[in-house]
């Protein structure tokens, strides 16, 4: 189906099917300032017509004449102003049912007026219409330096012609046309306007060329005001006046751009309060005003300055409050909940149902407390760093030493651990059995606060590479206290404690010596009547009870095997897993057994402890090491029965003054008293399990 062609002969291209189609370009507006030559009239109706344009004779630069038309109310002037409005013809095409009734094709050409082009930047090129086609040639929008265009129509249908008879076309004001519905329809848009559009145009003084072409200092310069630049235009070659900055006027005119005096501004200070205004030509300077600043307004500004300035100290004071006491409301709620998180309403429960004397001694205590025992945790008070945590020396409010148990991991079981601990060492008073004075709930990682043991380890002291400290009384004297501590935990407290990690690490020594039984975390708890329980294996490899590792059973007897490695490691000064030479391809206790067996005793033991003990003494502890060392727990002795050989070995030691004296009968007797007959035939089980198998030889 055919449709109507509207086209402009210019070069750009541009199109859009529909009952309307639009180009849009734009144009700039020029002096604000004008003024006329003397005795020539400067207004048409409204509107104000600055030179080089005027209505009359002499009154105008040449080409720039311009229709005062009094036809309009008010009247309009036809070619005015920087950007000019004329009026321009309609092309129009109208059809009836069969064949075209009516066109026109109007020839747009301002050629003659030198000074004027069509505006590229506030004109649009416009077509109305249905099923119309309008486009402008080539690929630009309304180009620059446009003096002439002209509308040709092609054919059209009688389709649409019942509702829309016409095509219109015009190159018009790009803000004078707002579609109706109304102009589709009939000949109304014809009749509205009368065969005329506004068009704007762009005027430029064209004679002379550019600004570059040096043009004032031609013989017929525009811009006469010695106040005044040249500006190229940007609509074709030519250059239009302004006046300087600091001016205003008319730049065509002779003395036509003045100064503006910036100092007579009625609605804005130029100097605001910097001083008193002074005009000069093209701008303005602002001279201080001394006698502003009198005394009175300089007590001002001081009182002012003083009110500010406590205002500000008042706020930051008031600022710092409220954030400490955020601060400080923050940290009590997560203390709050880590205190809960700990299990702390269940260790009051426990420290209340406990013996009086006991709670007493044990108590929980603040996060407060701690960090002011400690120095807020100083690294320099750490007396022992492992990879669970630090200890660190501190003392607290009652003035007691204590050693802080602070943990680096947190773990559901760990805390279970912590709450175990704190549960028996509450119910634990022995003197060789390391005294808990309190407890911290109220951090992430619950902490511990021990009685401070000064003299490190059993462990430490023993396995050293110079000289041991520790000679045979003192060694003797501490398995002594150990054993009647884990005896105590076995059978002198309201329920029963399998400590379950005996070893020579968690044995403290003080300044003299005196052994504390220690780290609880993983002991058990059972009725005084029950003789174990099954649990998970738990406890350090080298001091495992190897029927406890096989069965999972945990009793009394594990404790006692523990204890048995114990009494090796005083002997031989070796550790459980890490022999010295003379133990290669072998474990501590499988040595140890095979020279028992083989009668090879001495060989296998510390030299300062045979020059320093009595050789009956050496064989017995020896002998009481190999029987806790028993596979089978029920041929190995109770700590009770431990600690009254060892208590007889101790009196029988503090009674000889030369080491290699024999005994006296009644010790002899008292050696044979202590222990039941099954204990001492010599004839060990075998326990079928690879426990052994599995140690590190």
């Amino acid at each position: 189906m055919a449709s109507p062609l509207v086209k402009a002969q210019f070069l750009v291209y541009l199109a859009l099917i529909k009952c309307l189609m639009i180009i849009l370009p734009n144009t700039v507006t020029a002096s604000e300032f004008p003024t006329s030559l003397p005795g020539c009239p400067n207004k048409c109706g409204n509107i104000t017509i600055p030179y080089p344009f005027g209505t009359l004779p002499g009154c105008y630069r040449d080409g720039f004449s311009l229709t005062c038309n009094h036809s309009f109310s008010p009247p309009k002037p036809f070619l005015g102003k920087t950007n000019v409005q004329v009026l321009n013809y309609i092309g129009y095409d109208c059809y009836n049912n069969t064949v075209n009734v009516n066109s026109t094709r109007p020839w747009n050409n301002i050629t003659s007026l030198k000074p004027f082009l069509f505006s590229s930047r506030r004109n649009k090129f416009t077509a109305i219409g249905c099923y119309t086609l309008a486009y402008i040639s080539s690929g630009q929008a309304i180009p620059q330096g446009l003096n002439y265009y002209q509308v040709e129509w092609g054919s059209n249908t009688n389709q649409v012609s019942s509702f829309n008879p016409c095509s219109y076309a015009a190159l018009v004001q790009e803000d004078w046309y707002n579609f109706t519905v109304q102009d589709l329809q009939g000949f109304g848009f014809y009749e509205k306007n009368k065969d005329y559009v506004p068009i704007v145009i762009d005027w430029a003084i064209r004679e002379n060329g550019t600004c570059r072409s040096n043009v004032e200092h031609s013989s017929n310069p525009a811009c006469l005001s010695t106040n005044s630049g040249c500006n190229n235009t940007t609509n074709g070659k030519g250059y239009i006046c302004k006046c300087l900055p600091g001016f205003e006027g008319n730049p065509y005119l002779p003395n036509g751009c003045t100064d503006i005096d910036e100092c007579e501004f009625k609605d804005v200070d130029v100097c605001k309060d910097s001083g008193t205004c002074s005009n000069t030509q093209g701008s303005y300077n602002c001279i201080p005003d001394k006698s502003r600043y009198s005394a009175r307004v300089l007590c001002l500004i001081i009182a002012l300055g003083f009110a500010i300035g406590f205002s500000i100290l008042l706020l930051y004071f008031a600022t710092v409050k409220r954030i400490k006491l955020l601060e400080k409301r923050k940290e009590e709620k997560l203390k709050q909940k880590y205190f809960i998180q700990n299990r702390g309403l269940l260790l009051e429960q426990s420290l209340i149902s406990s013996p009086e004397d006991t709670t007493q001694k044990m108590r929980i205590l603040g996060l407060h407390e701690l960090e002011k025992a400690t120095n807020k945790f100083d690294t320099a008070l750490i007396i022992g760093r492992g990879g669970h945590g630090e200890v660190y020396k501190g003392i607290l409010s009652d003035q007691r030493v204590v050693a802080i148990k602070r943990s680096k991991i947190v773990d559901q079981a760990e805390i279970d651990q912590f709450i175990n601990e704190v549960v028996i060492l509450s119910q634990v008073n022995h003197r060789n059995v390391v005294k808990l004075y309190g407890c911290c709930l109220e951090t992430e990682v619950p902490l511990l606060a021990y009685e401070f043991i000064s003299n490190g380890t059993l462990f430490n002291h023993l396995h050293v590479v110079e000289h041991c400290s520790l000679t045979w009384r003192h060694r003797l004297r501490i398995t002594l206290e150990a054993a009647g501590a884990i005896f105590y935990l076995h059978s002198s407290v309201s329920i029963s404690v399998l400590h379950r990690d005996i070893k020579s690490s968690n044995i403290l020594l003080d300044d003299y010596f005196t052994a504390k039984v220690s780290d609880f975390g993983t002991s058990r708890s059972v009725q005084i009547d029950q003789t174990g329980i099954t649990t998970a294996i738990q406890g350090t490899i080298g001091y495992l009870d190897p029927e406890y590792y096989c069965t999972g059973r945990l009793t009394q007897k594990s404790d006692v095997y523990s204890f048995g490695v114990i009494l090796a490691e005083l002997l031989t000064r070796e550790r459980p897993l890490l022999s010295s030479r003379k133990f290669e391809g072998s474990s501590l206790i499988a040595y140890f057994r095979s020279a028992m067996k083989e009668n090879r005793l001495f060989e296998i033991l510390d030299p300062q402890v045979v020059n320093e003990g009595h050789r009956t003494e050496l064989e017995a502890v020896a002998k009481l090491a190999e029987m806790c060392l028993r596979m089978k727990g029920e041929e190995r002795p109770t700590m009770k029965e431990v600690e009254i050989r060892l208590e007889v070995l101790w009196r029988s030691n503090q009674q000889q003054k030369h080491p290699w004296t024999s005994m006296t009968s009644q010790s002899m007797e008292d050696r044979q008293l202590m222990l039941p007959d099954h204990y001492t035939t010599g004839n060990e089980s075998t326990l079928q399990c690879s426990f052994e198998q599995e140690l590190p030889s």
